[in-house]
């Protein structure tokens, strides 16, 4: 909740593979081009080729529509709520254009001061920096690539945080260390590494033979990672960095696994 009352809708709900996140993730590709509208029924036949339970999926449709994704049309289908496209869009942005930032690249500074009374905006601010891949510099600064200006921008509107924060832009950060150890201060790599390693390991459950699940296994297994790596320069980056295998095994299996996972999503719906 904002200062004002308002629901924050939070691209981060539930960890991959949990039934809600994967929910999340078949709402979040499929009902802008079914027409932004479905049965409970219907989303509930469609989680069952997932190899969710009946009961399991409602419940989890129950606690979408709680957070503010889903809302109940006068009929009875679930549609979008209205509040959530942006936040689907800047997912779009960032699950399908994954980008990696080159030498001399733009870097953006995030400085914030939160009032001692609003704690509570201060933790969302700080968890929500780090999932847009900032890295802290110290306490109330962040760095994180420059092309990520308007999602600073949109995360401190949504927050009504804007007043308390100052933005910067750079080429040439200059800390005490060499730019490569104090990046390695700034993130967690060997966080960042486990995910990656996590993702690439979940490559070897998927089912090809059906595309539809396989699909949306995948899109949920790798939606985290391009919200937390910020895709760093490769001189910042250990030798070993497995961030580049992890986006050629995801383009190649999206590409080899949408059309035929929509085709299924519209059959199955009607």
């Amino acid at each position: 909740m904002t200062a004002s009352g308002a629901v924050v809708l939070d691209d981060i709900e539930a960890r991959p593979g949990s039934t809600t996140s994967l929910l999340r993730t078949l709402i979040g590709l499929y009902l802008r081009p079914l027409g932004g509208c479905i049965t409970p029924a219907a989303l509930v036949r469609l989680a069952g080729d997932l190899g969710i339970p009946a009961a399991r999926a409602r419940t989890a449709i129950t606690r979408l529509k709680q957070r503010g994704l889903l809302v109940v049309a006068p009929d009875g289908a679930l549609e979008l709520n209205p509040a959530a496209l942006p936040m689907l869009e800047r997912g779009d942005r960032r699950i399908f254009a994954v980008r990696t930032m080159a030498s001399g690249d733009e870097w953006m500074l995030v400085s914030a001061t939160i009032p001692e009374s609003r704690r509570d905006l201060r933790h969302q601010l700080r968890r929500r920096l780090q999932f847009l891949g900032a890295g802290a510099v110290s306490a109330g600064l962040w760095i994180l690539p420059g092309h990520l200006e308007d999602e600073v921008e949109q995360l401190l509107a949504e927050l009504e945080a804007r007043a308390f924060a100052t933005l910067f832009r750079t080429t040439d950060p200059k800390p005490a260390d060499p730019l490569p150890i104090a990046a390695a201060r700034w993130w967690d790599l060997a966080a960042l590494r486990a995910e990656h390693e996590r993702f690439q390991a979940s490559l070897g459950d998927l089912d090809e033979t059906e595309p539809f699940a396989a699909y949306v296994r995948l899109i949920d297994s790798w939606r985290l990672l391009p919200y937390i790596d910020p895709g760093l320069p490769r001189s910042l980056l250990p030798d070993d960095w497995p961030g580049e295998r992890s986006v050629q095994e995801f383009t190649r299996l999206s590409s080899d696994l949408a059309p035929a996972a929509l085709a299924h999503a519209r059959s199955a719906v009607g």
